[in-house]
């Protein structure tokens, strides 16, 4: 079960570093104009679009609370699986907080700034995004079950 942890914050840390960096959705508009904006360069549109408060938020929900929730997840994991320290009393919140549905409302203000009638196309950023919210969530199952075993008296990993 230790190896399978392993792979999930390996794999999540690799997805969430190409769902940031990678374009997450298409533009299509109907003068032949197509955009498509990474994570990041949604951050960066926002905040040069004086949507500066809109583009802190997103950057703190989707980029920064993610980030802090890996290594959460890893704390708890290296830590044993001891619930009881920050890491542990961290994850809840930070799980209701990396919402996904803050990227969408800002491709979506992203795209009526193009202006005109656009089409949007999912691109490989988005699905490693998703891949890597799941992957954590995966991995923080793996590791409440190993703080479980460890607190049952069982050892460690079965």
């Amino acid at each position: 079960m230790r190896l399978m942890l392993a792979a999930a914050l390996v794999l999540s840390a690799l997805f969430f570093g190409l769902g940031i960096v990678l374009p997450l959705v298409r533009f299509e508009t109907l003068y032949l104009f197509d955009q498509s904006p990474s994570l990041l360069g949604v951050v960066a549109a926002l905040w040069s679009g004086e949507d500066r408060l809109l583009a802190l938020v997103v950057a703190l929900v989707s980029i920064a609370f993610p980030v802090i929730k890996l290594i959460a997840i890893s704390a708890e994991a290296v830590g044993g699986g001891s619930r009881s320290g920050l890491a542990a009393r961290l994850l809840p919140h930070l799980s209701r907080w990396s919402l996904m549905d803050v990227v969408l409302v800002a491709l979506v203000i992203v795209a009526a700034k193009t202006g005109g009638l656009a089409k949007a196309f999912s691109q490989p950023g988005l699905w490693f995004y998703a891949a890597s919210a799941l992957t954590a969530a995966v991995a923080h199952g793996l590791a409440g079950r190993l703080a479980r075993s460890g607190q049952d008296g069982a050892p460690p990993g079965r």
